[in-house]
């Protein structure tokens, strides 16, 4: 038995690496009093999606320290880039540290360390314990640190990395990642690397000679320009890779394995997030169930009945849905195509959906031989296309980029939309995913039918969608327009408590979506001569 595999994974979360990452992803955000509160919402929103996406760990925040540390004391130049920080930002830090712990999540913060050194620390106690480590962090640095017990994960980017993502993005093993980080350097940190020494340089040199040190003693090897450099270089190299090694050996107030999570302080978290005017997560905190009654009674069962859903194959009824969307307050849409490349993929139904639970599906080019039965695309598009188009009437899509790239083919372009996908992201733009499967377990506690359910395993034998019969394709489909209608429900009334976020939702990033469709849709216009001339000066 695979003992490690069975553990939930130790997380630990580089709080320093995010703060910065959303100081600068989201929006000047203030209270009503003009403090700033940006940073700690992203910060703590990321914290509480780890939460949910790893439940049984304990999930250890770390945080850089204030003034100087032992690499200062190594190179008194370390670092000495940096301009001061934000004072906007540096405002943010005691907030953030007194709402991480007010969440009951065991807070680091090391004098003379940096949170890299405590969290090596703590990752190199978790392989004693046969413990899995996932450390959260967007620090290229901590790619060393990566082994078959250590991943890491970037939840900004939604994205994760085991041995085999460092050899991918760096083009070397983890365990090369010091002697790479020492050759090509760090300006941001004032680390001197060799000059001219890119990443693909570095990687090649030590595929090469396999280490620094090997490098280094044939250096005379390496012809050019690029070879006098590393030779004028040699004499800090081994200081270079000193300092960008990540400590694992660091003193600690307790270890690890004595680390627990504490029940969070209701009454420190309600007056901080009051404070911090954060209503949608003091609005949850307010009416939830109290940790006794929690224990006992499960999450709400999900209402959403599929049988309730209509197909719409003749023109009555298509005439009868129009009439009734016509009127909607909101109406939620959603395509179904032949594939997933917009540019190759042509529409093959569209659902929607009014109301909670009510939802139809119209096919309009399934494969006559399974749908004996349907309504041309022509007919559908010249009775929907001015349902979609009325600008009196919000719509709402998940992933509505996607849609509306298929519309536009056929002359239909969306007006007044709402994109689920976008509100997730805005209103939690650190949390891991934010696809229709995730938002809709997450706020519906639902889980929609699967495409693989209804067309098979991915390979050559999965169907695409024109090819799935028509009771299961109107079970798929208006499950769709069902669930975003739904989660719009949810989200816009949770963006409606947030006036700084609903401004930049409105005047910026729902705009941009219309914007992007468009740029997509008509290309850049290139010089062919010039990108030869450009890739050619490159090369050499």
């Amino acid at each position: 038995m695979n003992t490690l595999a069975s553990k939930p994974p130790v997380v630990l979360v580089d709080g320093s690496s995010y703060l910065f990452r959303a100081y600068h992803a989201l929006p000047p955000l203030t209270n009503s009093e003009g403090m700033p509160t940006g940073a700690v919402k992203g910060v703590t929103n990321m914290l509480r999606s780890l939460q949910k996406e790893y439940p049984d760990s304990v999930v250890v925040v770390v945080f850089d320290a204030k003034g100087k540390n032992f690499r200062h004391e190594m190179y008194p130049e370390y670092k000495a880039n940096r301009p001061p920080m934000p004072e906007d930002l540096a405002v943010q830090i005691a907030p953030l540290h007194d709402l991480v712990e007010a969440m009951g999540l065991p807070m680091l913060v090391i004098e003379g360390a940096e949170a890299d050194d405590v969290i090596g620390t703590l990752s190199h106690q978790a392989e004693g314990l046969n413990q899995p480590t996932v450390i959260s962090t967007g620090d290229k640095d901590m790619a060393q640190l990566v082994n078959p017990h250590v991943t890491l994960i970037n939840t900004m980017t939604s994205t994760s990395m085991d041995e085999a993502g460092v050899v991918e993005k760096f083009g070397v093993r983890p365990e090369q990642i010091t002697d790479y980080l020492a050759l090509i350097g760090d300006t941001v940190d004032n680390i001197p690397g060799v000059p001219k020494c890119g990443p693909k340089t570095a990687s090649k040199w030590l595929d090469a000679y396999g280490s620094l040190e090997n490098l280094m003693q044939k250096a005379d090897e390496i012809k050019g320009k690029i070879g006098e450099n590393l030779r004028e270089s040699l004499s800090f190299l081994p200081l270079s890779k000193d300092l960008a090694t990540i400590r694992c050996d660091i003193e600690l107030p307790q270890p690890l394995g004595e680390i627990r999570h504490r029940e969070p302080d209701q009454e420190k978290l309600t007056a901080l997030l009051t404070q911090l005017e954060f209503r949608g997560w003091l609005k949850e905190l307010q009416s939830s169930p109290s940790a006794e009654e929690s224990d006992q009674e499960a999450p709400p069962a999900s209402d959403i009945r599929r049988e309730d859903y209509e197909l719409v194959t003749n023109t009555s009824q298509l005439q009868k849905v129009v009439e009734t969307a016509a009127s909607a307050r909101v109406l939620a849409f959603d395509t179904e195509t032949t594939g997933l490349n917009y540019r190759q993929a042509e529409l093959v139904g569209i659902s929607l959906a009014v109301d909670s639970g009510h939802a139809w599906y119209i096919p309009v080019a399934h494969d006559p031989m399974i749908a004996a039965e349907q309504l041309d695309r022509e007919t559908v598009l010249k009775a929907v296309g001015p349902l979609l188009e009325n600008p009196d009437t919000r719509k709402v899509a998940q992933n509505l980029k996607y849609d509306a790239h298929i519309l536009a083919k056929y002359g239909i372009e969306p007006q007044n939309c709402d994109d689920t996908m976008l509100l997730s992201y805005v209103l939690n733009p650190t949390a891991h995913r934010h696809d229709m499967d995730t938002l809709s377990e997450t706020y519906l506690n639902h889980t929609p039918v699967a495409f693989t359910d209804i067309a098979g395993k991915k390979g050559p034998k999965q169907l695409t969608f024109d090819q799935v019969p028509l009771a299961q394709a109107c079970e798929y489909a208006a499950e769709d327009a069902d669930v975003t209608w739904r989660l719009h429900a949810i989200l816009s009334d949770r963006l409606s408590q947030e006036k700084g976020i609903r401004n930049l939702y409105e005047t910026i990033e729902r705009p941009l979506v219309s914007v992007l469709t468009r740029m997509e849709n008509a290309g850049a216009r290139v010089d062919e001569n010039i990108l030869r001339i450009q890739s050619q000066e490159l090369a050499e």
